[in-house]
């Protein structure tokens, strides 16, 4: 019998209200199960390439990875895997086979990447990246995992078109922390599974990461502003970083130094959201006691103005996660000079800090 070929597709979507992303609405993550050699005139193994593809705008997925799981409808046993292995094999004493033993027995699997530097003969197209998956903006050609596996023992189903054909597993879990099924990052978890709070320099926010916004040159007709990630992580380097900045006069960017840019939400002439990245092979690693930093030029437009905080940005993102804001009433005001923000403790994820010094 020829080989028959389908895709069964789960998306792990924001289909919560609270969940909703206005800067990335249909961002998702979509899985890919795609038969490649199907007879089940004799109920042979098939052999299926299961794909995970990370559609989301500005959110990636950092190492140890993904670790993606499915419950299994049967019985079913994995003969054998390319790309990527399970994290156990399972009881598989069920299996009389005399010169085999299968690569997985368990009824909810848990499949996780292979390391770079795989040998050729265990590789796939897409795979072998630790798990990392890069964001969609950032580049599309590494937003994309993929593996191979023979699949056995399996039962059967109708397909939509009357016939038969393997049974579809369910319930798949991307294993992700701070994911929840919708692919979003959940609320900070109050059980005894929160993650493990990292180890930062003892400072006054006790952020891992602090975002710098300089307000530093006025011009006649542009204005410069400098902006600043440092990493106060002491046990992590953050690879492929991105930024996520919200401001109403990034329309008019003009001039960009040492970052990678591109607009995120565009409804015809509208445009305040951007995500900023780093240069292959110059700063797209933000090492541990070290930071990043670039400096844009903006043109002035007619809603310009230093006053009230306008000049900073509303929202702030870093790796997906929303950075902490300081109040609107410590915001720096003076137009002329130096004023520069002492908030409270804040523990978050990532800090905001506001600075203003304007030559005019």
């Amino acid at each position: 019998m020829a080989a028959q070929s389908a895709i069964i597709a789960d998306r792990f979507d924001r289909v919560e209200s609270d969940a909703y992303d206005p800067i990335d609405p249909n961002g998702n993550i979509t899985i890919n199960w795609d038969f490649q050699v199907l007879n089940i005139k004799d109920m042979s193994p098939y052999t299926v390439m299961v794909s995970i593809h990370n559609y989301q705008m500005y959110r990636h997925i950092e190492h140890p990875g993904w670790r993606l799981s499915w419950n299994w409808t049967g019985k079913e046993v994995i003969w054998n895997t390319v790309g990527a292995e399970t994290t156990e094999q399972g009881d598989c004493s069920r299996i009389g086979a005399a010169n085999a033993r299968p690569h997985c027995c368990q009824r909810q699997p848990v499949m996780v990447d292979l390391p770079p530097g795989t040998p050729y003969n265990r590789q796939v197209a897409n795979c072998c990246r630790g798990g990392v998956l890069s964001s969609l903006v950032q580049n599309n050609l590494t937003s994309t995992a993929a593996f191979q596996m023979v699949v056995g023992e399996f039962a059967l189903a109708k397909d939509g078109g009357g016939g038969m054909e393997p049974e579809k597993p369910w319930h798949f879990d991307i294993g992700v922390p701070g994911m929840d099924q919708p692919g979003m990052p959940a609320l900070p978890a109050s059980s005894d599974d929160e993650p493990a709070a990292p180890i930062v320099w003892c400072s006054e926010h006790m952020c891992p990461i602090r975002v710098h916004w300089h307000v530093k040159v006025n011009y006649r007709q542009y204005w410069r502003v400098k902006v600043t990630v440092s990493n106060y992580n002491l046990v992590k380097n953050y690879s492929d970083w991105n930024l996520v900045l919200q401001h109403p006069n990034l329309r008019s960017l003009t001039q960009l130094f040492s970052f990678n840019y591109k607009p995120l939400v565009e409804y015809g002439n509208f445009n305040d959201t951007g995500m900023f990245w780093g240069l292959r092979f110059y700063n797209e690693m933000l090492l541990q006691d070290g930071n990043v930093q670039t400096e844009m030029i903006l043109e002035k437009e007619s809603d310009f103005t230093y006053s009230g905080g306008w000049a900073f940005p509303r929202r702030v993102y870093f790796n997906g996660h929303e950075c902490v804001m300081p109040p609107a009433d410590q915001y720096p005001r003076l137009p002329n000079g130096a004023s520069a923000l002492r908030g409270s403790l804040i523990a978050g994820h990532c800090l905001l800090l506001l600075f203003f010094f304007v030559l005019v």
